[in-house]
């Protein structure tokens, strides 16, 4: 071999080297980086940071809620990067937790409003020392733009205090209320949404179980593999994520449907006995009258009664032959009008609500299960929300909103939210017949018996539910208020999961909600006082 094919040789080396380390860079720094450095236990050293200072995040009101400060250099957890932490001021308030999420560098995962507005709050970090460097070259902004929340801290302590005093016990030698035959249980476990329905501004949110974000954002790594273990999944964001039988606070869908498309009349007598109380056979299967809340309370002693009435003792055989009535088509177009089976728009990710079984057909049967809320429906509170902030907002359902505007560190408005329709799912005379039935849940039926929704000054409306999960698992308890009846300013929808009794459940807390918020906070005046059961509930057909 000559010196010029060594050369030649030594050349082609050196050039598939170069090729190598090249497309080697390209794999790590470009193609790869994002999987390789956004991981919580990834624990590579600390490398020199030179992404910009995150931007904050505030309530409504401008309270503070979570803004970076320079890393504590002893801090004692592994896989925390130089240059700043995030601390997170949440005393009182710890399901923003799960609303906000966490943050710890460029190089973990985010979660919640820490994750869906990233781009703004980051002020466009780099995922490396390469990105970071051309930052500083093409002289990006320094400091992230801050987000101003639509929720009102003052009200959302008062939610999750509330949520939690009111807190379901269970003593078996004790006997409970049973309106939808079931006991009440102990749970820690569920989800409140406070939503302005004129606006669509969401107000308060409450999950439970929660965690401490602060420690995930300190790179406390058991701490964060402890949770991922917790099979109570405090991790969930469950207003938005969690999927669950509604029961027979489903029963509203149904109504508005029946009253918008003429099927029914709210207060017409057009159930005869069998089809009020059964047995009934609706597509090879038999509603029986143990499944009728009229027939085992005795509500009714004289027929034909009204669609009214069977709304306000929730009743199950009542609402199959509604279901039935209307036909699946019409049933799934009033499913879709709010947003079943799709993504609503939102700020943050909500997980779709579902009503039809995998192969996607619905036959009679299991149309007049989902028509009371038991056959497939899984649902998640924000949906349950929005049919109740459709009916409190006279038939307009706006979209909900969690964020109100991003603002520059100088002031400057980036980005301003206004409230934005939906369109209108339901017609505004439907929305106030559905408004007299919900009252009549508290005047007369299964609302009446909890003295906190029965007595509040504060008129609220409702609609109870208690959704049967099966396999010896207590069921989830809802409830869908609104208050006052003559003037909802809020909604409220609270849901304990395997609690048993929706209104037990729930009604003492919801109705403690609503006299903090509105006395504390709005200072509003109380409205007139609400209907006697004697003679209201005999002269709308209520106790026949």
């Amino acid at each position: 071999m000559n010196i010029h094919s060594a050369i030649r040789r030594l050349n082609q080396i050196f050039i598939v080297l170069f090729l190598g380390l090249s497309l080697g860079l390209v794999y790590w720094q470009v193609a790869v980086a994002q999987q390789v450095t956004s991981n919580i236990h990834n624990v590579r050293q600390c490398m020199k940071d030179h992404a910009p200072v995150r931007g904050k995040i505030y309530d409504r009101n401008g309270v503070l809620l979570a803004e970076s400060k320079p890393i504590d250099p002893n801090n004692p957890f592994k896989g925390v990067l130089c240059g700043y932490q995030r601390h997170y001021y949440l005393d009182g308030m710890p399901s923003l937790a799960n609303l906000i999420g966490f943050y710890i560098s460029p190089l973990f995962n985010s979660t919640g409003i820490e994750h869906a507005f990233d781009d703004y709050l980051s002020g466009r970090a780099g995922l490396t020392e390469l990105t970071n460097n051309l930052n500083l070259i093409l002289h990006r902004p320094p400091v992230g733009d801050n987000i101003y929340l639509t929720i009102d801290t003052r009200i959302q302590k008062i939610v999750e205090r509330d949520f939690d005093k009111y807190a379901p016990s269970y003593n078996p030698a004790v006997p409970e209320l049973r309106i939808d035959n079931e006991n009440v249980f102990a749970t820690n476990r569920g989800a409140v949404i406070v939503t302005d329905p004129h606006t669509g501004e969401i107000l308060a949110m409450v999950t439970r179980p929660t965690y401490d974000s602060n420690r995930v954002a300190a790179g406390d790594l058991a701490y964060y593999n402890q949770l991922l273990r917790n099979p109570d999944a405090p991790l969930l964001e469950r207003p938005l994520q969690g999927q669950y039988v509604p029961g027979s606070v489903y029963k509203a869908l149904t109504l508005l449907a029946a009253l918008d498309t003429g099927t029914y009349q709210l207060n017409t007598p057009s159930f005869d006995y069998q089809h009020a109380v059964g047995p009934v056979t609706i597509g090879g299967e038999v509603f029986s009258p143990q499944l009728s809340n009229i027939y085992r309370a005795s509500y009714a002693r004289t027929f034909p009664v009204s669609m009214n009435m069977g709304f306000s003792h929730s009743d199950n055989v009542m609402f199959a032959v509604i279901g039935a009535k209307l036909g699946a088509d019409t049933w799934l177009e009033y499913n879709k009008r709010f947003y079943v089976g799709q993504d609503i728009p939102f700020d943050l990710p909500v997980a779709r609500s579902s009503v039809l079984p995998p192969n996607g057909q619905l036959p009679a049967n299991l149309l007049a299960e989902n028509s009371f809320g038991q056959g497939v429906d899984l649902v998640t509170p924000m949906l349950i929300s929005l049919i109740d902030d459709a009916i409190a907002n006279n038939g307009q359902l706006m979209r909900p909103m969690l964020v109100s505007r991003i603002q520059a560190p100088d002031g400057t408005i980036i980005k301003s939210m206004s409230p934005q329709t939906l369109g209108t799912p339901i017609s505004e005379q439907t929305a106030s017949s559905a408004r007299e039935a919900m009252y009549g849940v508290v005047r007369c039926g299964s609302g009446s018996v909890i003295p906190e929704l029965y007595g509040s000054p504060w008129n609220i409306i409702a609609k109870t539910g208690t959704g049967q999960v099966g396999g010896g698992k207590a069921a989830h308890g809802w409830l869908m208020t609104q208050a006052p009846y003559q003037d909802p300013r809020l909604t409220i929808v609270s849901m304990r999961e395997n609690a048993g009794e929706g209104a037990n459940v729930n009604g003492p807390a919801v109705a403690a909600m609503y006299n903090d918020i509105y006395t504390s906070v709005l200072k509003l005046q109380q409205p007139a006082p609400a209907d006697p059961s004697v003679p209201y509930c005999a002269q709308h057909g209520l106790w026949t």
